[in-house]
């Protein structure tokens, strides 16, 4: 997978305006802060077919994909790079993180809650709910916080995360 710097992208920001930057955060997120030149198309919704219909009539060479991190946008470039189609994926390294960090840039909207502190609200409420269900209730509520705990393991290890995907198709993150 290849990948670049948020420095190497600011300096093909500043030679080109027409690169074909993808950002494939959940909608909500892309609306609160993005780099300049990007357009949205979130990672459930990326295809060969998305990214071609939304190119400039300039734009050239590779497409350019990133998310918040970085984990995003290598599972984006992946899909992207299995489609062929001479898109060639470049991964920003970092994200849309790094490229605020970088000085690139950005545009940022209205604010919302990331995709991430979601996960983190709604991980902790069914942790906290199923532990005062079992010890109220019944003791078979236990499977609650177990099932979240071994979820989190799960998206720790494959660097995934289902709760954060179910997440993303919630009404105020479209």
């Amino acid at each position: 997978m290849k990948t670049i710097t948020p420095a190497e992208l600011g300096q093909l920001m500043q030679r080109n305006d027409s690169i074909d930057l993808v950002d494939v955060r959940a909608p909500a997120e892309f609306r609160s802060v993005h780099v300049r030149c990007a357009r949205s198309i979130p990672l459930d919704r990326i295809s060969a077919e998305a990214v071609r219909e939304g190119r400039g009539p300039n734009a050239s060479g590779p497409t350019y994909v990133l998310c918040k991190s970085g984990q995003r946008a290598k599972q984006g470039a992946e899909r992207l790079a299995a489609a062929g189609g001479g898109l060639d994926p470049v991964v920003i390294e970092g994200g849309t993180d790094a490229c605020i960090a970088a000085g690139l840039e950005v545009v940022s909207g209205e604010g919302s809650m990331s995709l991430e502190r979601q996960v983190r609200i709604a991980a902790g409420g069914l942790v906290a709910v199923g532990t005062v269900l079992a010890a109220a209730v019944d003791p078979w509520f236990w499977v609650i916080p177990g099932f979240v705990g071994c979820g989190l393991v799960f998206a720790g290890v494959t660097d995934t995360c289902a709760m954060g995907m179910m997440l993303a198709r919630l009404p105020w993150n479209r």
